[in-house]
């Protein structure tokens, strides 16, 4: 595993359920105990310019360096830590609309993976000396430690208002007196999305994360391969909860995965990017594809929820402004209830009868595409706000999917018991191929 991939220093754990002596995962907040020193922060003046034209001055932390990419905006008011280091954020500028920042400071064992992945932080205010006992040091020492820039003293409402009325847009920010250098690299600037971001944050070798994991009845646990698009740490623990985990490269065959483990299941994760870029996210799809016609349980969350939609033949497309935060409804159809989730993601999957909800400008759209599965669909879950896809059920398929992060970190745990759906199902579907084998 390189440290490109984030997973570096990973080690596997082992015991009851891979949780009496869990798997360790490598923090990005361990950077800030190996710098033993950062120049005092000055707070020089920064200025940040957008696309639009628009300019807002400010004053820089963290590397106080150049930050460039595509502008977002998340609504939490709290877990900037694990938004921070979250891959879906690979490639894009972060701006936190709640108006301090770094009140809690940093924590160990806090962060979904071993690196910093936006481009650039925005906030409103800035908070340097922390109020808590276990925090290890402040969000400007964060940054600095993983050469990130930011820039606070910005009027994120503005910002963010702007945002929504005219979609995320390319944004750079940096030292004042080197604005017309900026000027000059935002007309250069090409969107993230262009690039295979997945392929920058998956893992690069398969390994299982909690060999010999046990049930509760001392039991094997079943075996699950895990397809990384740009996991969360959180993620995986939970799924090692429940099962035997094998950690997959995002662009790993289903052929290779079956020939050297031969899961009980398939799991893709969330992750950056466009889902219909033609790198490693095509062929996470194609072998999400033919784990579904081989009649193997399939759960995708995030991104791995869009390259499902790819294969059943609908088009995915980009949104107005994403979903990013803890405060996103979601409206089960099957039940009537509505669950409030976590999300980031800035694409979505078209919904089959109602077309594209909240596109953005720029009309990006995946090309119609033939459904690969088999299998038909039934969309069962969409957004209380704006109505579009949130998670399609596979018809007469062990199969599901879910466009929100059911994992609580950060937010909310509304959504936590469907991991337990599909470790109930993984059970189904293992006992109805037994009662058939034993009629045979």
């Amino acid at each position: 595993m390189s440290e490109e991939s984030g997973h570096a220093g990973f080690s596997p754990g082992r015991g009851q359920s891979g949780v009496s002596d869990p798997p360790h995962f490598p923090d990005a907040a361990d950077k800030l105990v190996d710098t033993k020193s950062l120049d005092p922060f000055s707070g020089p003046t920064g200025v940040l310019l957008l696309a639009d034209g628009t300019r807002m001055q400010g004053r820089l932390f963290g590397s106080c360096g150049i930050g460039q990419g595509e502008i977002v905006f998340t609504t939490g008011m709290c877990g900037y830590q694990e938004s921070m280091t979250d891959p879906s954020f690979r490639g894009q500028i972060l701006t936190f609309t709640w108006p301090l920042l770094g009140n809690y400071g940093i924590h160990r064992g806090m962060s979904e993976s071993s690196g910093l992945h936006p481009r650039g932080i925005v906030c409103r205010e800035l908070m340097l000396n922390p109020d808590h006992r276990d925090s290890i040091g402040s969000v400007h020492e964060f940054l600095a430690a993983h050469n990130v820039p930011g820039i606070c003293d910005i009027d994120t409402r503005s910002l963010t208002r702007k945002v929504r009325e005219h979609g995320t847009m390319l944004a750079i920010f940096g030292p004042s007196e080197q604005e017309e250098e900026m000027s000059v690299l935002l007309d250069q600037m090409e969107p993230p999305d262009k690039n295979d971001l997945v392929a920058e944050v998956t893992i690069t070798k398969p390994v299982v994360i909690n060999p010999g994991a046990l049930s509760a009845s001392g039991s094997p646990l079943r075996k699950l391969a895990v397809l990384d698009c740009g996991i969360k740490f959180n993620i995986l623990r939970e799924l090692c909860n429940r099962f035997e985990v094998m950690w997959c490269p995002a662009d790993m065959e289903l052929q290779d995965i079956m020939t050297l483990w031969s899961p009980d299941a398939l799991f893709a994760s969330n992750g950056p990017g466009d889902p219909a870029h033609p790198g490693a996210a095509r062929k996470a799809k194609e072998t999400l594809a033919g784990a579904v016609r081989q009649g193997l349980p399939v759960m995708g969350i995030c991104l791995g929820h869009q390259l499902m939609g790819l294969a059943a033949g609908l088009r995915t497309y980009k949104l107005r402004y994403g979903h990013r935060g803890a405060n996103q409804p979601v409206l089960d159809l099957q039940s009537n209830k509505v669950h409030i989730t976590s999300q980031n993601h800035g694409f979505a999957v078209e919904d089959p009868s109602r077309g594209m909800l909240a596109p953005h400008p720029s009309g990006a759209l995946s090309d119609t595409g033939e459904n690969i599965l088999n299998s038909e669909f039934t969309v069962r879950y969409i957004n209380a706000n704006d109505g579009t896809v949130e998670g399609l059920d596979l018809i007469n398929r062990p199969c599901f999917t879910i466009q929100f992060h059911p994992e609580a970190c950060p937010g909310p745990h509304d959504a936590s018991l469907l991991f337990d759906r599909f470790s109930t199902t993984v059970d189904d579907n293992i006992k109805s191929h037994q009662e058939l084998r034993s009629r045979a």
